[in-house]
């Protein structure tokens, strides 16, 4: 509980801190007394940013990434591979991938995987646009990306199950990822041979 000496505009900023994932009270006063010690530029540059990303990210058309034009870079740009589509769960997952600069193939991204005991099932994710797209194009290969968690795990299965008639090929990257990791918090070199070492789902 916040001290009852802290003025209201201080008490409002951290309790929007605290909103965000993974800060807590003592992080959100921390970063709230950053924000008053930073120069008047900065803090507004800050919010400008915050501004402008809702203001102008949306979703591509095509693969779901964020983006501020429609169709997103990736998918405008005529060097990648179309044949290619690497599914991932979330935006920064698709980051991740690239950062290591070896997929030159296109994506997917789902916005969530399948978790049952949390009521998401195909429907609350991009699965039926993902189907749709891989009828629509010539995609000669489905790189499954997930994070090795269980609901990773399922949603690879599901997303088999329901592309394998399709006649595309289905391949998920390998792991020396640990079961329960995440792609956005995997070295590059690992998740450049995870990659590499993709094997196709039977």
């Amino acid at each position: 509980m916040l001290p009852t000496g802290f003025a209201r505009p201080v008490v409002e900023l951290i309790e929007h801190l605290k909103m965000l994932p993974g800060i807590g009270e003592k992080s959100a006063t921390r970063l709230a007394f950053h924000i008053l010690k930073a120069e008047r530029g900065e803090v507004e540059g800050l919010s400008r940013a915050l501004l402008e990303v809702k203001n102008t990210i949306s979703l591509c058309r095509v693969c779901y990434n964020l983006t501020d034009r429609d169709p997103c870079a990736i998918c405008a740009d005529p060097r990648r591979e179309p044949a290619q589509v690497c599914v991932v769960e979330e935006p920064a997952d698709l980051l991740a991938v690239e950062r290591i600069g070896q997929y030159r193939g296109k994506y997917h991204v789902l916005h969530g995987v399948l978790s049952p005991l949390d009521g998401i099932g195909p429907e609350d994710i991009r699965v039926e646009e993902l189907v749709q797209r891989i009828k629509g194009q010539q995609v000669a290969e489905v790189i499954l990306a997930l994070n090795p968690s269980t609901e990773g795990e399922t949603t690879s299965i599901y997303l088999a199950k329901i592309l394998q008639p399709l006649g595309v090929k289905i391949t998920r990257i390998a792991y020396g990822i640990p079961m329960g990791g995440d792609l956005k918090y995997t070295d590059d070199m690992t998740l450049m041979r995870a990659i590499e070492s993709r094997r196709e789902l039977e």
